[in-house]
């Protein structure tokens, strides 16, 4: 499986990371930049998928469309699942910047969207 992490300028600068899970991207936004170390948190709201396809993706969004701004790769590379269920996803990252057993933990009183993100 593959991940990636985009970085996004838009109106609200921001890291978008996607996993590749059967045959989409599963994304969420991330405000501030992902955690390289263990004892950072950070707070990762679920987006819409995307296409596999995006995962690889740089460029511009032209001014009045959705999410405009430039877009980069921060980080990329292979992902295996540790463990998941749907309030919990753990994995392991092979990535030049994320490398190591990461965690996305559903936040159960906050809403469905929003996720914790920290390295284990």
């Amino acid at each position: 499986m593959i991940f990636a992490v985009q970085e996004h300028n838009a109106s609200h600068h921001h890291y978008d990371l996607r996993l590749s899970f059967e045959g989409v991207a599963k994304s969420w936004a991330i405000p501030k930049e992902p955690p390289t170390k263990k004892g950072i948190k950070r707070l990762a709201v679920q987006v819409e998928d995307h296409e596999i396809d995006y995962m690889s993706w740089e460029g511009t969004i032209p001014k009045g469309q959705y999410g405009a701004g430039t877009v980069k790769i921060w980080d990329k590379g292979s992902y295996e699942t540790v463990e998941k269920d749907k309030d919990k996803w753990i994995f392991n990252l092979n990535g030049k910047e994320l490398k190591g057993i990461y965690v996305l933990l559903r936040f159960k009183k906050a809403g469905d969207k929003n996720w914790l993100f920290f390295k284990k």
